[in-house]
């Protein structure tokens, strides 16, 4: 069984800014994953053509069950609102996916809020700290059903802000403390494996650098378990889009 995590950058190629919905489509035929963890994720978004690029994905890769899940609402340039899930199913919106080409038994979204304030980052070759201030975060999980069994499978981006993703995190670790074992987190946690592993108590199921795209630097998508699972291989495969690289992992 195969799973992968990609932040798909919209669908962007980094390059030139370019969408290209059927550039997506063949990226997830080539990942050829059975669950499929996305996030950056856009839905009728004039930057990614007005697609769903959940339902592009969906199609490629043969899922029986999806759930897009928005972290905002509206379009960039105009007016973003933190989404609440009471959105009309064609709404504009932006956030993660998770996809199945087996039957989910149940869904789970977790909301997390954003700093309240804006927050001191330094950026290379800047002196002084810039304040920012992020976006809404969110998590989905699915309780799939499985040829390894029922698993629970968790997909999250997390904030680029620390160390408030590490709280996100461990919100995330809360909310699903009572899910059914064994249990599967991934995602863009934009944090390194070591805080990772500490703070969710998880194994890391791959170890490879996964942005930026063209010579990584470090690994800030992860696969991690909590229960009796085995990887048998992995790797961070570079697709033509995005400015991360996928994370797959093939399960025993």
């Amino acid at each position: 069984m195969r799973l992968a995590t990609f932040n798909i950058l919209h669908g962007r190629h980094p390059g030139d800014d370019h969408v290209d919905p059927a550039l997506l489509a063949a990226a997830v035929r080539e990942l050829d994953a059975d669950v499929l963890a996305l996030q950056e994720v856009d839905r009728n978004l004039a930057r990614s053509a007005h697609a769903d690029l959940t339902k592009v994905a969906a199609e490629a890769m043969g899922a029986v069950d999806h759930r897009f899940v928005a972290a905002l609402d509206g379009s960039p340039g105009a007016t973003w609102t933190a989404a609440t899930g009471d959105e009309q199913p064609d709404a504009a919106g932006y956030g993660i996916a998770l996809l199945s080409r087996h039957p989910v038994r149940a869904w789970q979204v977790v909301r997390l809020a954003p700093p309240p304030v804006r927050t001191p980052m330094w950026f290379r070759g800047s002196r002084l700290p810039t304040l920012v201030r992020d976006e809404p975060r969110v998590a989905v999980a699915a309780e799939v059903e499985s040829p390894l069994g029922c698993l629970t499978i968790v997909n999250t981006h997390l904030s680029f802000l620390r160390p408030w993703n590490r709280w996100q995190l461990h919100q995330v670790v809360t909310a699903v403390a009572a899910a059914r074992r064994p249990l599967v987190l991934m995602g863009d946690l934009n944090m390194g494996p070591a805080p990772a592993a500490s703070m969710t108590g998880m194994r890391p199921l791959a170890a490879h650098r996964t942005f930026p795209v063209g010579d990584p630097a470090e690994q800030i998508d992860h696969v991690l378990a909590d229960g009796a699972l085995t990887a048998q291989r992995s790797a961070a495969p570079r697709l033509p889009l995005s400015d991360h690289r996928a994370l797959v992992v093939d399960l025993g």
